[in-house]
């Protein structure tokens, strides 16, 4: 089973995620592309909070096609475009790390949030890759 990484002359994380996950040798893996905030009719959300939802829910039909679920994400990627209202910036990287952590649910995984000056669609403000692991037949 993985586990969480705590070294404990390390500051603790700065929000809900692991600093490292173990995964021992024998797991089945899911590594993911960016997922964008695409809904499956082709649309896509105005808002960034819609827009995390969206990517939340594609990621996890992603992991269901592969019998996986949140609690088997080992690692986040988070690319968030930036925003040059300070506000607008702090509004954004909440509504994002709020939606990581809805849909984890107290599950940690290692984390990185990184912004971005603009993704390979102007509507997108976001889009996340994972990487979920687990012990084949559990």
């Amino acid at each position: 089973m993985p586990r969480e990484l705590k070294p404990a002359e390390m500051a603790a994380p700065a929000a809900a995620y692991a600093h490292g996950v173990h995964v021992p040798a024998g797991h089945e893996l899911i590594v993911t592309s960016g997922v964008v905030p695409t809904r499956h009719d082709g649309s896509v959300p105005a808002n960034i909070g819609e827009q995390a939802a969206v990517v939340w829910q594609n990621i996890l039909a992603i992991l269901s096609e592969g019998k996986m679920n949140a609690q088997d994400i080992i690692s986040v990627t988070t690319y968030v475009v930036y925003s040059t209202e300070a506000d607008e910036m702090t509004k954004r990287l909440a509504l994002v790390m709020g939606a990581r952590d809805a849909a984890l649910n107290r599950h940690l995984a290692a984390s990185t949030l990184v912004t971005v000056p603009t993704l390979a669609k102007p509507e997108w403000l976001m889009e996340i890759s994972v990487l979920a692991a687990r012990q084949p037949n559990s």
